[in-house]
């Protein structure tokens, strides 16, 4: 268990208790966490272990034994899994596609006698439903619409579990080491303090905010009961609460976007054939909601999974070459222009510019982990506009975002990131410098859209 990290709707999680069943064999899920996976620190690891806390319980309520197996680098998780396998009948794993992910399994499994199964749960449109990367979301919107009608009747179990009188394994045949613990719930406090003395990187303190599928399951029915129906309207307005508060959730597999859209769907009283005779490729009238559930839907769906179609498709998702054709040309272009402001990444990563909503949107992000989802756009167009070069704009958004954001590497943050630089979008006129034909944005024009005063105030230097 390494990105689909709950204890119910859960795809991997069903076909292991089916195989377990089926041989009745112990069930054992061994969830993972390695301190030197890219860009970890102490603010991911926070919302990880609480998870595992989470699991602990949620595992243990469903006569499933589970092991939270915590290390400090990737060789010594490595060696531990190994260690599980050479007894295991079957192992079931999650399939993601990021490269920490699937470099990983891959060194775990191979050479393994025993067979590997790995069970996407990422998303409502299987990882496999795609034979290339769209390089519009009007073009994935549009083949989402065409075939996930075929895949909404197949979901996830709600609360799985194994049948009465199970087999149950008594204990892990697994040495633990100061460096790799593994065990039982209160491995997790021991985590806390390997992930500060182990994880690398600039370190960012955890934020006041709690981890686990039980925390996802009252975020979730907090936004339905107070927000989605302002949600349309308001959340691009920095100073309405209006957001949904699922990305981390999401980001770190404690909620499935198939128990989002069960609870959205018995609110609304909804069913599959209200759907569209036919795609359009529209983000409004579809799926034959009210508007605001259909826009929450645009993000949580189309948005969301058009970034684990570029991720399962384009190995480089994350490196400048991935940008589409044109978006590099006209970039390339104005490399050399003047810029009147350049800051360096400590001056960035200080929030020390002479733009104050820039700094603000900083600074929430240092703060809370997130910046608010319209001043994300912004926050990284000035960053291209304040570097010496789009290369260099490209990493220091990359840096500050995975360092900093609770959703960070993640392909959804990838998507983001990669729109700032021309991905997803069009060319745009008139063409400016810096820019070129890339999509302008302004912190003037944005305080004119919208009140700024009082998120300004909030994140002002202490």
């Amino acid at each position: 268990m390494s990105s689909a990290r709950r204890p119910r709707w859960n795809f991997a999680l069903d076909r292991a208790i089916e195989y377990a069943a089926r041989l009745r064999k112990p069930l054992l899920v061994v969830e993972t966490l390695a301190a030197d996976t890219p860009w970890m620190n102490r603010r991911h690891g926070a919302l990880v272990l609480d998870g595992m806390a989470s699991n602990a319980k949620g595992f243990g309520r469903k006569r499933i034994s589970y092991v939270p197996c915590i290390a400090s680098d990737a060789r010594r998780l490595k060696r531990t899994l190994k260690t599980l396998i050479a007894d295991a009948a079957i192992v079931v794993t999650d399939r993601f596609p990021l490269r920490e992910h699937v470099d990983l399994q891959d060194a775990v499994v191979r050479g393994v006698n025993v067979r590997v199964e790995a069970v996407d749960s990422s998303g409502l449109l299987p990882l496999s439903a795609t034979d290339r990367a769209f390089p519009t979301a009007h073009g994935f919107r549009r083949h989402l619409q065409k075939t996930l009608p075929d895949h909404l009747t197949d979901w996830p179990v709600a609360d799985p579990k194994l049948p009465a009188q199970f087999p149950r394994l008594a204990e892990a045949a697994v040495e633990a080491s100061p460096k790799c613990l593994v065990g039982s719930e209160a491995v997790v406090d021991s985590g806390r303090a390997m992930l500060a003395r182990w994880a690398a990187g600039h370190d960012a303190e955890p934020v006041d905010l709690t981890g686990g599928h039980q925390a996802a399951d009252r975020t979730l029915r907090r936004f339905l009961a107070d927000r989605l129906a302002v949600y349309g309207e308001d959340r691009n307005h920095p100073q309405r609460a209006a957001t949904s508060g699922l990305s981390p959730y999401l980001h770190h597999g404690h909620i499935s976007v198939h128990q989002v859209l069960a609870e959205l769907i018995e609110r609304m009283g909804w069913s599959p054939d209200r759907l569209a005779d036919r795609p359009t490729g529209s983000r409004e009238g579809w799926w034959g909601m009210d508007p605001t559930a259909e826009c929450f839907l645009d993000e949580l769906v189309t948005w969301r999974e058009v970034g684990l179609n570029m991720c399962v498709h384009r190995g480089d998702y994350d490196v400048a070459e991935s940008l589409p054709d044109w978006a590099q040309a006209t970039l390339n272009q104005h490399n050399g222009d003047r810029r009147e402001h350049e800051y360096s990444l400590e001056d960035f990563r200080s929030a020390a510019t002479h733009d104050e909503l820039w700094n603000a949107a900083q600074r929430q992000l240092q703060r809370d982990g997130v910046i608010h989802n319209y001043l994300r756009m912004l926050w990284g167009k000035k960053i291209l506009e304040w570097t010496p070069d789009w290369q260099t704009a490209l990493d220091v958004m990359l840096d500050l975002n995975n360092t900093y954001a609770i959703d960070g590497c993640d392909p959804n943050s990838y998507s983001g990131i990669f729109w700032v630089l021309g991905r997803y979008d069009r060319a745009w006129g008139p063409e400016r410098p810096i820019f070129g034909k890339v999509r302008y944005m302004s912190s003037a024009n944005t305080a004119r859209k919208m009140a700024v005063g009082e998120y300004i105030k909030r994140y002002a230097s202490a």
